[in-house]
């Protein structure tokens, strides 16, 4: 029994460590995941997602701490039956999100490790066990080193914790896993393969025939049956390929700029999911780096998930010199953990990346930019509907003339252009009085 408590003890000392320094690094992200199982659709406990940074800092430090009690043999009864009182929280919320498929991923690891609901809920099952075994021997549970250099150890794990979770809060994570780290190409992780497997979902009918409920299972086409329609229910049995990045974009409520600005050769995109409830201090930061930026000969942008009125706000409030697009919440959140964050981009390649705290270490060297070409201008000019000259349009008298017209939008242009074979710039459209 000795052997297996100390086999147990090292196990769940590890895994724990693990799993809360990997949690630690990134606690921002774990808040999110938290706020996910507070909200209506999940644990419907919504009155907790405002405070779920503070609590994720709190069971992320308590995860590293209790994991460094119990390999060092600090207070063995209070570390064991703490781990104990954890794991099985934990095991009912991975249950929860497994069986009742709320949650796709616990992130029990972050974004190092991805687990599936059922991996997640089984690998809790195996650690309740371990740990029920150092209940069970607490008595050879004792501690590594003197009593002195045990508490020494203990108050280092505890300080080391509180200080590595704050200083990732101030800066950004020391380690990052996501698919828009410094080096990763954003276009290139959103590619989709063409022979990239495709989801498997199925289709469960259900037909009132002749009074009965008869249910019909497809893959997707519509069952034979002659009875009167009621429901039908889907089941995703596959994922299918998922691309490292698939909800990314930079919008605007008319147009898609994602690939155009993802072949920029010198982009600053300025991160900001929320500008309601961005830092002011970040922001001023911001307005500072990005004029540098923009006189440097840098594109700039922003992106944020907020409206057009908290934009407007926010570009008057701070005095922005640029334009923001449209991103998904979600998406930005996960860009850079930072209300405001910043990145530096060429091509779509992540070269740098900071918190609103170190925008002072973007690198901005001048950029030189090629002169715009020059684009002749080609002039349309009509008579009374008919084609003239710009000649037979100057010897007009004026008092002659009732009405001119300038037109340069695109499909007045086109239509021209197909018509006469010809490439013009403008239309002048002129009515002589009658």
């Amino acid at each position: 029994m000795k052997y297996i408590v100390h086999i147990s003890r090292v196990l769940v000392g590890g895994l724990f460590i693990l799993s809360g320094l990997v949690k630690l690094n990134d606690p921002l992200g774990f808040s999110y995941k938290l706020q996910e199982y507070f909200s209506s659709d999940v644990l419907n406990i919504p009155f907790l997602e405002p405070y779920a940074l503070g609590i994720a800092v709190f069971v992320v430090v308590l995860e590293v701490v209790l994991g460094v009690f119990l390999l060092i043999g600090y207070k063995p009864k209070f570390t064991v039956w703490s781990l104990l009182a954890m794991i099985l929280f934990f095991t009912f919320l991975t249950f929860y999100a497994w069986y009742f498929e709320k949650v796709k991923d616990c992130g029990c690891f972050g974004d190092f490790l991805k687990l599936e609901p059922f991996e997640t809920f089984i690998k809790d099952v195996v650690l309740t066990v371990l740990i029920l075994i150092l209940v069970f021997g607490l008595k050879y549970i004792k501690p590594i080193f003197g009593k002195l250099p045990t508490i020494i150890l203990a108050l280092l794990g505890f300080v080391g914790s509180l200080w590595f979770g704050y200083h990732v809060l101030m800066h950004l994570p020391t380690w990052d896993f996501r698919a828009y780290k410094v080096g990763d190409n954003i276009k290139q992780n959103m590619i989709y393969p063409e022979d990239a497997a495709q989801p498997v979902i199925e289709y469960t009918w259900t037909f009132n025939e002749n009074g009965t409920e008869k249910t019909y299972v497809t893959s997707g086409s519509y069952p034979e049956s002659t009875g009167k329609y009621i429901k039908v229910e889907t089941k995703t049995i596959s994922e299918g390929y998922k691309p490292k990045i698939y909800d990314f974009s930079i919008e605007s409520t008319e147009e898609d700029f994602t690939d155009k600005f993802l072949t920029e050769d010198h982009l600053i995109m300025v991160v900001a999911y929320n500008l309601e409830h961005a830092e002011a201090e970040g922001m001023s930061a911001i307005k500072t780096i990005t004029d540098k930026a923009i006189k440097q000969g840098y594109t700039v942008i922003g992106l944020s998930a907020s409206g057009d009125d908290a934009i407007a706000v926010a570009k008057k409030t701070y005095g922005l010199n640029f334009d923001f697009y449209l991103c998904d919440e979600k998406a930005a959140k996960t860009v850079v953990r930072s209300n405001p964050g910043i990145l530096k981009l060429e091509k779509g390649t992540v070269i740098q990346k900071a918190h609103w705290n170190d925008v002072d270490d973007i690198d901005l060297p001048k950029v030189e930019r090629p002169e715009p070409k020059k684009v002749e201008e080609i002039i349309a000019y009509f008579i009374n509907d008919v084609i003239a000259t710009k000649e037979s349009v100057e010897v007009l008298n004026p008092d002659s003339i009732e009405r001119m017209d300038v037109f340069k939008g695109k499909a007045q242009l086109d239509s021209l252009n197909i018509d006469r074979e010809k490439n013009y710039t403008s239309v002048i459209k002129i009515k002589l009085k009658e």
